[in-house]
């Protein structure tokens, strides 16, 4: 087929192809709608006519921009960032781009400051991150205003197409078991922020675990955090400094863990001799410390591929995923108990 002199449209595609504007239109926009051997026929002759779609003329078709949005109230910036890195890998080479907006979680205008913000980008659609994925009042806000969106949660929080979670509470199960397999019986835990179901579900799953092992959990081993370093040494701090001091402290991230290692360190406690420590992310904080710290990988970067391919490509195979285990990392931060101190 020889290429017109002309600039060619998206009609003189539909022309060549022998089908509907319409179709045209949703083999562009990455509908799941399309058959693969219709799709695969408009893509050789977009190619062949060498059609560049305009994206302003389909954001003004759609009323839409080609926007997804970044919706966080995330005191860990490193889960920030690597999410924000998984959506950048889904909509690289395409005409997508991203805004990352903070909101206030704990302000009486949340919802109607991000009703304000999709009414303004116009965005194609909105991936939520912990803690206000969780909101279902925002949910249904955006299903009213026709945006698409995406929930990233440590449980299932929505329908498959609108969300990415991991398994939380099994993986903190299976943390606690290795450090039970290790030797341990004093183990305490400093917890995660008041609202977050990441902190509710590795609570619950150190609960569980620790309740099949036939260990007790008086408060004096449960400590309060923030997900911030400060927050771990200070609450480390506490469980070290009473009588029968934990020989293991699982911590619901790994900033707290940085900070639980720091307050051993402060009160001349090895790790791992004589405490033993394991964090959550797996985040580069966990390898760089010393002793490189054992924790939990969590793919959040997958996470955000996906939830992004969700929005904008939900037929390919990386979308269909909803579900993303985590994994324990074994490193040095842990080790059997020290004579007489398990």
């Amino acid at each position: 087929m020889a290429k017109s002199t002309k600039t060619p449209t998206i009609n003189d595609v539909a022309r060549a192809a022998g089908v509907s504007k319409k179709t045209v239109s949703r083999v562009i926009n990455r509908s799941a709608l399309i058959k693969k051997d219709t799709r695969e026929k408009i893509e050789a002759v977009i190619a062949d006519l060498g059609y560049v779609p305009n994206p302003q003329a389909r954001a003004l078709a759609l009323r839409r921009n080609f926007l997804l949005g970044l919706l966080h109230d995330n005191p860990n910036a490193q889960t920030v960032l690597n999410f924000q890195e998984g959506v950048l890998d889904a909509i690289k080479a395409t005409e997508f781009a991203l805004v990352v907006r903070p909101v206030d979680r704990h302000s009486p205008h949340m919802l109607e400051d991000i009703r304000h913000f999709l009414e303004q980008q116009r965005l194609y659609g909105v991936l939520i991150l912990p803690p206000i994925s969780e909101n279902d009042d925002l949910a249904a806000l955006c299903r009213e205003m026709g945006c698409g969106y995406v929930r990233m949660g440590s449980a299932m929080l929505d329908d498959e197409e609108h969300v990415v979670a991991s398994n939380d509470r099994e993986v903190v199960e299976n943390a606690v078991d290795y450090l039970v397999g290790s030797g341990h019986r004093r183990i305490g835990i400093i917890k995660g922020p008041d609202g977050f179901r990441s902190a509710f579900e590795r609570a619950e799953g150190f609960m569980a675990a620790m309740k099949k092992h036939g260990l007790s959990i008086p408060p004096e081993a449960i400590g309060q955090g923030t997900y911030r370093f400060d927050s771990g040494l200070t609450a480390a701090g506490r469980l070290l400094d009473r009588p029968g001091r934990p020989t293991a402290i699982f911590c619901s991230n790994d900033e707290m863990a940085a900070g639980a290692l720091h307050a051993a360190r402060q009160r001349g406690i090895e790790v791992p001799g004589d405490l033993s420590i394991i964090g959550f992310d797996d985040s580069p904080i966990a390898a760089h410390i010393w002793p490189p710290m054992t924790t939990v990988g969590w793919p959040i970067r997958e996470m955000g591929k996906a939830a992004a391919l969700k929005l904008v490509a939900p037929a390919d195979e990386a979308a269909q995923d909803s579900r993303f285990p985590a994994r324990l990392v074994k490193r040095l931060s842990v080790a059997p108990p020290s004579s007489g101190r398990s």
